[in-house]
């Protein structure tokens, strides 16, 4: 980037005075007089989008990124003239447009609080490379502003004095700092003087962010090529924008199957049929949950994608369908090179049909990968990715395949200086033809979009599973994801807990790490401690490359294998309160892993913190992150927190010690909680679950909290066939009320809940049941109050007769 000192001397990259104002409905056209047009369009009263084009007409609008099930509309729209400025109003915010010079104002209208301002604001330079422009913008970062947000980032939370680039990267082996790798998410999140507002440049070229790293008051972002296209979110919260922008982008299509969120494992690579079933029979015979099991490239004759070496794998379908009958969901990996080969089908149809890219000059691209020298299929044409997902149809339908991975989708080519297709492959773009410096960022995404669709299609009535490690903004409609090819140290512990954090605050809730590192080999610790983050991830899977040994439960002692179990069995009875936790992320962008800045933006102290996160609403953890450790130094944030481990309540607004040695992890529920839980199950599905225990931790005050519930599978919910239940705790002295109001129509398989009550400062003397007194006999007191009561009650009112000394 050219230094904006310098871009200020050349005057003639500058818009300078608005000759020209129209007004299209909620679309706002401001006109120069050296042919800039600025478009800014209305699309909430919280939510404004920016155009810029510097010949005086614009492209065809067209994004992969946003849904067209988006949010739209506004409450008010009041456009005002001044001797200095446009003004533009709705019911949140005011936007002054200068007539001098373009540049951006963005305020609060409650309050008249600067909420974003333009430094130059937009500004070009021509590329003589490659024609048209490079498209910058330029803010101004205000006293004590912090950043967050941008995907995979492997480094610090807060982005404030970094710069990054977004160019998808097969990145192996990355390490901390390490930029570009994986996902290209040009979304970000500011924060300052309490108000949260947030930025999504949507340009699929090489773009780049300097969080005030170049010059200290200023942040600035810019593409390498297209328009300069973003969207303004304000908050005032934090979650508000990361929903907004969520809500903007695309919200999941759906619920993932429940057997998606338990335990996964995998390994590069499980093979021959014997190796695979003597690992899914040791998992059952140490029992320890887990619910798929992973084909890497490997199973494949010769690595050509949609094919199966015979020799490792005889009958495929016999072995998916033994694998299913032990409870193992089989996932199999799915590259996008297709190997040159005239007698392979997928080879001769995709050259018969036209389907691969082509270099400029008309040559198919070729690159190097698994299998060989390989064509590439051009997802960006929609007659591609509707050939593509019929290719599932015998791997999904026929064969039984629960989910699919995309791998290798940067796209990754080796043997080449850049490891990708050269600038100048061209790709359809849905009818908007261009180069793959357009189309790069994006090819990953259409690929997994692809994929989505035949899963689909051929898992139909049972929900897709898709996993990617390539995504541009939205890809989290279609599937979930990992942050690639880590190492197995006790950094990449460190970097796993921040990309998971910023991938859920960028909208992408369905993410995990290669759990123990997939290069090199962890000892049993680190194995552990991974575990221990791992459970309060979303996407739950151990992987590694294998060539430094084996990373199952079981490969490294008695001891590692008992807590490693036992951990596991913790995710699959916290399933019912992740499975809500996704039901509000599908229903209303709603964050699965908060940081400390998103759940409480008001205290500093959370600004700059990394370790410690909420997962869904009222579960507090912290990853143990060095060796040797018998506990650590944590925040907590305000409010009043329950330890996992023994119920001691603590105070929050303060960093405190835990003890946590190699069994334990510092875990805190939140005051007035009601956790619901599963039994241990060996797989989701095992066992019919007649009851769910709620542990209802006291609070004197008010909390709410939800359970929801549906057939774990399949799309009755999406027609009102699920169960919400909503949970309201009021504490009192001596008393505690629980009011259940309940929505939807699927009946629960389970028929009684098993309560139990953590922290009850007082004996218990009554409890009525929907006015109706129950008999304490089989009331148990041990620390904790346990009896069982019907799941349709309506309101439990507990009391006592004094206070426990």
């Amino acid at each position: 980037m050219i230094v904006n000192t310098e871009l200020e001397q050349k005057g003639n990259l500058f818009p300078s005075k608005i000759i020209g104002f129209e007004k299209d409905v909620d679309k706002l056209y401001f006109t120069t007089d050296n042919d800039v047009i600025l478009q800014l369009t209305v699309l909430r009263d919280s939510l404004l989008r920016f155009r810029y084009t510097t010949v005086g007409n614009f492209d065809n609008d067209f994004s992969y990124a946003i849904t067209k099930y988006a949010s739209i509309g506004y409450n008010r729209l009041k456009i005002d003239e001044n001797e200095d400025y446009f003004v533009v109003t709705t019911s949140k915010l005011r936007c002054d447009i200068s007539k001098e010079s373009l540049r951006v104002s963005i305020y609060d209208v409650k309050d008249n609080v600067l909420i974003n301002q333009d430094e130059i604001g937009f500004h070009w330079e021509e590329s003589y490379e490659f024609g048209g422009n490079i498209v910058k913008m330029s803010k101004v970062s205000n006293d004590g502003e912090s950043y967050y947000g941008l995907g995979d980032k492997p480094n610090h939370l807060n982005l404030k004095g970094k710069r990054y680039t977004n160019w998808v990267t097969d990145s192996y082996a990355y390490g901390k700092d390490t930029d570009p790798i994986y996902k290209a998410i040009p979304f970000y999140t500011g924060l300052h003087h309490g108000k949260a507002y947030g930025i999504f440049f949507d340009n699929s070229f090489r773009s780049s962010f300097d969080f005030a790293q170049e010059r200290r008051n200023v942040t600035s972002f810019w593409a390498q090529g297209g328009e300069m296209n973003y969207y303004f979110f304000y908050g005032p919260k934090m979650t508000d924008v990361v929903e907004s922008y969520t809500d903007l982008t695309g919200k999941p299509h759906h619920l993932p199957p429940m057997w998606a969120l338990g335990f996964h494992q995998c390994k590069w690579s499980y093979y021959p049929e014997s190796k695979v079933k003597e690992i899914t029979s040791t998992f059952r015979k140490l029992k320890i949950p887990c619910d798929a099991i992973y084909l890497d490239i490997d199973y494949m004759e010769g690595f050509r994608c949609f094919t199966w070496n015979k020799d490792y794998f005889p009958d495929p379908k016999r072995m998916v369908s033994e694998l299913k009958e032990q409870g193992f969901k089989t996932v199999a990996i799915i590259d996008p090179g297709i190997k040159i080969d005239k007698d392979y089908s997928v080879f001769k149809e995709g050259l018969e049909k036209d389907y691969f890219c082509k270099r400029a000059d008309g040559a198919y691209m070729k690159g190097k990968v698994w299998p060989g020298e390989c064509h590439f299929p051009d997802f960006t044409n929609a007659e591609v990715r509707e050939w593509w997902s019929g290719l599932f149809k015998e791997l999904i339908e026929e064969i039984g395949i629960k989910g699919v991975w995309n791998d290798m989708n940067e796209p990754a080519v080796m043997e080449v200086p850049n490891k990708t297709f050269p600038d100048d492959v061209r790709h359809d773009y849905d009818g908007n033809p261009c180069s793959h410096r357009k189309a790069h960022n994006i090819y990953g995404m259409q690929m997994a979009r692809a994929t989505y669709q035949g899963l689909k299609k051929y898992s139909y009535p049972k929900r897709p599973f898709v996993i990617t490690r390539a995504a541009y903004s939205g890809t989290q409609r279609y599937t979930s994801t990992w942050t690639g090819d880590n190492i197995a140290n006790w950094e990449h512990l460190w970097i796993a807990n921040i990309q998971a954090q910023r991938m859920s605050m960028s909208g992408f809730g369905f993410a995990g790490s290669d759990i123990g590192g997939f290069a090199e080999q962890p000892q049993g610790e680190l194995f552990t401690r991974w575990i221990q983050l791992g459970i309060f991830h979303p996407f739950f899977r151990v992987h590694s490359s294998g060539d430094h040994g084996d990373q199952e439960p079981w490969a490294f002692d008695e001891d590692v294998t008992d807590i490693v179990r036992k951990f596991i069995e913790i995710r699959y009875q916290l399933l019912p309160y992740l499975y809500t936790a996704f039901w509000n992320y599908v229903d209303h962008g709603t964050p699965l892993l908060k940081s400390l800045v998103l759940y409480d933006q008001d205290d500093v102290n959370t600004h700059y913190r990394t370790d410690e996160f909420v997962f869904g609403e009222q579960i507090l953890a912290c990853p143990v992150l060095e060796p040797n450790a018998k506990g650590r130094r944590m925040y907590i944030p305000k409010g009043r927190w329950y330890n996992f481990w023994d119920d001691e309540v603590v105070k929050g607004g303060k960093e405190m010690w835990i003890d946590a040695d190699i069994d334990s992890m510092p875990i805190f529920i939140k005051e007035g909680a009601i956790i619901p839980k599963f039994p241990i199950q060996q797989y989701v599905g095992e066992k019919e679950i007649k009851e769910v225990t709620l542990d209802v931790y006291y609070k004197k005050g008010k909390e709410e909290s939800e359970l929801f519930s549906d057939a774990n599978d399949g799309y009755d919910y999406t027609k009102g066939r699920y169960s919400l239940r909503n949970f309201t705790l009021t504490g009192r002295k001596n008393e505690l009320i629980i009011n259940q109001y309940k929505e939807g129509k699927f009946i629960t398989p389970y028929e009684t809940f098993k309560i139990q009550i953590h922290g009850l400062p007082f004996d218990i003397s009554e409890i009525q049941l929907d006015n109706e007194t129950i008999s304490l006999n089989h009331l148990k007191s041990n620390g904790t109050s346990s009896f069982v009561v019907d799941k349709n009650f309506s309101e439990l009112h507990i009391k006592g007769n004094q206070s426990k000394s």
